[in-house]
């Protein structure tokens, strides 16, 4: 970590222009049947518009409404075979992707998987819980929930305050108590959700 880093704020930059949110992510896929089986048919996500890729129309785009609106696509060839193998990738590769779940419904989902045979871990991140598995063709598949209500048009700011105060107590990492410090705070409600124990999947931070 650099001796002077950046601020972490939930304060917009002094930029040239800003986004409005993440559109979508498009990820090469393997064929369309392996891809509805898990993206619609496991994780439950609408698919929302099928079409050529504008691009290479021999291969097929689909679209599928996340759950709140935000869109995931894939191009997909029925000539593809899935390789469920991890996926190994450097620098500029994609590590993983992460999903929200209602964290009322967090034992349906590991029962899910379990029930289609699949892997998974769970841990304990400190500020939310996170189940890991994989797709298709082995991209590692992230399912987090939210330890307690965040409203998402004040996520970034609640996350900004957790992190100032984890830096003023001098913690490694944000921890639970640092989000509930927060949230009470910005004067918002601090009930924690009724979540699995889990391993603190810190991976050697403290």
């Amino acid at each position: 970590m650099s001796d002077d880093p950046s601020p972490v704020t939930a304060t917009r930059p002094d930029s040239p222009f800003h986004t409005t949110g993440t559109d979508h992510v498009t990820v090469w896929g393997s064929n369309e049947a392996d891809t509805l089986a898990f993206y619609r048919d496991l994780f439950g996500m609408s698919l929302v518009l099928r079409q050529p890729n504008l691009d290479d129309p021999s291969q097929t785009h689909l679209f599928f409404d996340t759950g709140d609106g935000r869109i995931i696509t894939f191009f997909v060839s029925d000539d593809r075979e899935s390789n469920p193998q991890p996926q190994r990738s450097g620098v500029g590769g994609v590590h993983h992707l992460s999903f929200g779940v209602d964290p009322d419904r967090f034992d349906e989902v590991m029962a899910a998987l379990d029930d289609d045979g699949r892997g998974y871990n769970v841990f304990d991140r400190g500020v939310f819980h996170s189940l890991y598995t994989r797709d298709n063709n082995g991209l590692v598949i992230e399912l987090a929930t939210d330890k307690y209500e965040i409203p998402d048009d004040r996520r970034g700011e609640v996350l900004a305050t957790a992190q100032r105060i984890r830096e003023d107590e001098g913690a490694d990492y944000a921890e639970e108590e640092h989000l509930a410090a927060a949230l009470e705070e910005l004067d918002l409600p601090a009930e924690p959700h009724d979540l699995p124990d889990a391993a603190s999947g810190v991976g050697g931070v403290e």
